[in-house]
């Protein structure tokens, strides 16, 4: 107990100073159990989720972390609605044409687009979504890591997800690395219509990205960091964009 205590002092400190935000109306636990530190409770953000996993992993002195983290959702939405938003999204981006959709309801499997014949063919994956108590799980199997990648993203712009847990496989598999992480934010700022992405660099080092460059509005320059940290495997976001006066 003193040891979660002392972990979690020293995080929320980091946590104030790093984000300049306090989390008094969103509660956050700490507890040690073994070998494992899980960390519970609901944060208003993607950013702020990353940011205090981060964090407490920096000072769990090699202590494994669980991440029991929730965003807030609002206004909330139904799992059913949920899941049908993120199939749907999924269907229409371009960047999934060419893979199989379904859905995971009451534990049975439904395709909503394509066949599972279809699955194993060249350029083609499959992207099964299942949502409990607005967690987003993702499993099946799709051709990069910046799909994968973007698969995540495409859950966290559905209004309403409070996690998203990625459990896509990788066929074939591919290395990791930073021009992996700085290809799939390029991919996911040209998806975004509300950022213009040619007006934004993008530098990647030990998974840690500076974005750089200028946006019309202060909304787009908080957009374009928060597409950043929706990204899976990362360690941090720089927001260095301007605003153009």
């Amino acid at each position: 107990m003193q040891r979660s205590d002392a972990v979690f002092k020293q995080v929320m400190a980091a946590f104030e100073r790093e984000s300049h935000l306090k989390l008094h109306n969103h509660p956050i636990h700490m507890s040690c159990d073994g070998d494992a530190l899980t960390v519970t409770g609901e944060v208003p953000n993607i950013a702020s989720k990353k940011r205090l996993l981060r964090l407490t992993q920096m000072r769990s002195e090699g202590t494994r972390v669980v991440d029991q983290l929730r965003v807030t959702a609002a206004p909330a939405v139904g799992d059913g609605e949920l899941r049908t938003r993120i199939c749907e999204r999924l269907a229409q981006a371009v960047e999934f044409r060419h893979c199989v959709i379904c859905a995971r309801v009451k534990g049975q499997l439904e395709v909503l687009r394509g066949t599972m014949d279809a699955a194993g063919n060249d350029g083609s994956g499959v992207v099964e979504v299942t949502v409990d108590d607005g967690v987003v799980t993702l499993t099946g199997q799709v051709t990069s890591l910046s799909h994968r990648r973007f698969a995540s993203v495409t859950a966290w712009w559905v209004g309403g997800c409070r996690d998203v847990v990625n459990l896509l496989e990788l066929v074939p598999a591919e290395a990791d690395g930073d021009d992996e992480i700085s290809d799939a934010l390029h991919l996911v700022l040209e998806a975004d219509r509300r950022v213009r992405a040619e007006q934004i660099t993008i530098n990647v080092e030990n998974h840690r990205i500076t974005l750089a460059g200028w946006v019309a509005t202060e909304a787009e320059r908080r957009l374009a960091e928060q597409d950043a940290w929706c990204l899976d495997a990362i360690d941090g976001v720089v927001n260095r964009i301007h605003v153009r006066a």
